[in-house]
């Protein structure tokens, strides 16, 4: 009995809400956050609309679980990428380009960091954690750069690290709204400006 259960279209396994959070992606990038729909993405997923809400109450957790697995994907492979932050500026440039292809994800990703600035929001939590621990690790990599002398004076890594992510995230508002606007010539520019780097040592 228990192992049948277990297999049943409400069983929360790691497995059945990972092919829901796919069907989930696929669904908002081709519809739209506002037309997609939990039927549809249940028929996606081979459950029923009872068995999805079963694994998210609403849309919104939904979304935000689409956008965690996007985060975690980005992570890994900035991670592989970015070894020290001179391939910081290049990395972000070509994370970018790959949003640019879907920007109805990245104007999802923007309206729901804004909905979940409410306590009470099913993604609070989650932007919460997400930024601290972005913040976190950004501001390790400035103080190793700080320790090399190649931090602009006056500026400390933990006020490095939150500056770049306003500055990171603002572009990319700038760019939903006007997408002929150029936002990696700006993006390099800041880096270059938190790197106080005198190339004339390197003559």
């Amino acid at each position: 009995m228990g192992q049948a259960t277990a297999r049943g279209p409400y069983a929360k396994t790691p497995a059945r809400r990972a092919e829901i959070v796919r069907a989930a992606r696929d669904s908002f990038a081709e519809n739209g956050y506002a037309k997609a729909s939990l039927r549809d993405i249940a028929e996606r997923s081979g459950i029923t609309h009872a068995g999805l809400l079963h694994h998210f109450r609403n849309k919104d957790e939904l979304l935000a679980a689409v956008l965690a697995e996007r985060d975690s994907e980005e992570w890994q492979h900035g991670a592989a990428q970015v070894d020290s932050l001179d391939r910081l500026a290049p990395y972000l440039g070509e994370l970018i380009r790959h949003h640019q292809k879907a920007p109805e994800l990245m104007r999802l990703w923007i309206e729901l960091a804004a909905a979940a600035s409410r306590t009470d929001h099913p993604a609070h939590t989650y932007f919460v954690e997400r930024y601290e621990r972005g913040r976190t690790q950004f501001a390790e990599g400035f103080l190793d750069e700080a320790a090399r002398g190649r931090l602009r004076e006056g500026v400390s890594p933990e006020s490095a690290a939150a500056l770049f992510h306003a500055v990171l995230n603002g572009l990319q508002l700038q760019w939903v709204l006007d997408q002929d606007l150029d936002i990696i010539g700006p993006l390099n520019d800041f880096v270059r400006l938190l790197l106080d780097r005198d190339d004339r040592d390197d003559r």
